[in-house]
């Protein structure tokens, strides 16, 4: 067994790269909430719709969040397969939300997490599973 397929290092992997997906999304919606300056593109001007539309990407980043924060504390791999690889889709997303707003710092940002976050899902996945389910 090579230590990169081992299930502690893979479940490690993936912990690291979920909990640093997840709180990056958070971080951005607090920003949309906090100061939507920072989020918009440069020629908009915050209204109630963009601060209505920022507390409801917060209404979903944050349980996403928790539950994956607590997945990783609890040491579940199912959980964290299936918080994983949604959070993965939804970088995805919004890499293309970002090429629909032709910013390539909105596009390679999240697609680089989801790719980070796709192979850490595959490592996890492909790995021996632990004797405790």
């Amino acid at each position: 067994m090579t230590p990169l397929s081992s299930p502690s290092v893979t479940m490690s992997i993936a912990s690291l790269v979920t909990a640093i997906n997840v709180l990056i999304a958070v971080g951005f919606s607090i920003a949309g909430l906090m100061s939507p300056n920072s989020i918009l593109p440069a020629s908009s001007t915050p209204t109630d719709a963009s601060f209505i539309f920022a507390m409801y990407a917060a209404a979903r980043t944050i349980p996403l969040a928790l539950m994956a924060l607590i997945a990783i504390y609890k040491h579940s791999e199912p959980a964290l397969l299936i918080l994983g690889t949604l959070a993965g889709f939804i970088q995805l997303l919004d890499a293309g939300v970002g090429l629909l707003q032709h910013d390539l710092g909105k596009s390679i940002g999240p697609l680089v997490i989801a790719a980070f976050q796709f192979f850490a899902v595959y490592l996890l996945n492909r790995s021996p599973r632990s004797s405790i389910e």
